[in-house]
C-alpha cells in the first residue's frame, strides 16, 4: 500500500492541502500519515531560552492534531507528532514511513516576509527523496461593489 504524508501547522494553507491530500489517497488507495512538527524553543544570547508567545502544551497540540482528520472515513491515517526543524523532521518521517508522496500547505510569502521566516515548503522540495505536492491556497477574491 502507498503511504501519503501530510505534514499540517493547523493553518489555513494546512486545511486547504488536506483535500488534496485525502483526495490522492483515496485515488491510490494510500495509508494518509498526518504529521505535525513541533518547534522547540530558540535559543539566543547567553544560551537562554526565548519562548515568545505561549505555546500550547505537547497534550493540547496532540489533541489539535487528532482533530485533523480525512473527511473520508474509509481511508487508513494514522497521526505522529515530533519535534525539531519542521523541514527537517518532515523528510526524515517521510523517509521512515516511505511515504510515496508529500502533500503540503504553504502560505506564499514572498520578499521580506519569506526571507524572514524561510521556507519549509521549498526546503522540502529540495530534500525530499519523494515527490512534493505544494499547495498554495488561492486568496479569496472580494467582490466589486
Amino acid at each position: 500500500m502507498a503511504t501519503i504524508l501530510f505534514p499540517t501547522d493547523f493553518s489555513h494553507a494546512s486545511d486547504a492541502a488536506l483535500q488534496h491530500a485525502e483526495a490522492i489517497a483515496r485515488q491510490q488507495q494510500a495509508r494518509l500519515v498526518i504529521l505535525h512538527v513541533e518547534e522547540p524553543p530558540l535559543a539566543y544570547g547567553g544560551g537562554e531560552l526565548y519562548y515568545g508567545l505561549p505555546e500550547p502544551s505537547s497534550e493540547r497540540i496532540m489533541k489539535m492534531l487528532e482533530d485533523v482528520q480525512p473527511s473520508d472515513g474509509s481511508l487508513e491515517f494514522c497521526h505522529k507528532l515530533t519535534m525539531g526543524d519542521p523541514a527537517s523532521e518532515i523528510v526524515r518521517i517521510a523517509e521512515e514511513e516511505k511515504a510515496d508522496m508529500i502533500v503540503l500547505g504553504t502560505h506564499g510569502r514572498t520578499g521580506m516576509s519569506r526571507l524572514l521566516m524561510g521556507s519549509v515548503a521549498e526546503a522540502v522540495v529540495r530534500r525530499s527523496p519523494s515527490p512534493v505536492l505544494v499547495y498554495r491556497e488561492t486568496a479569496k477574491l472580494v467582490p466589486e461593489a
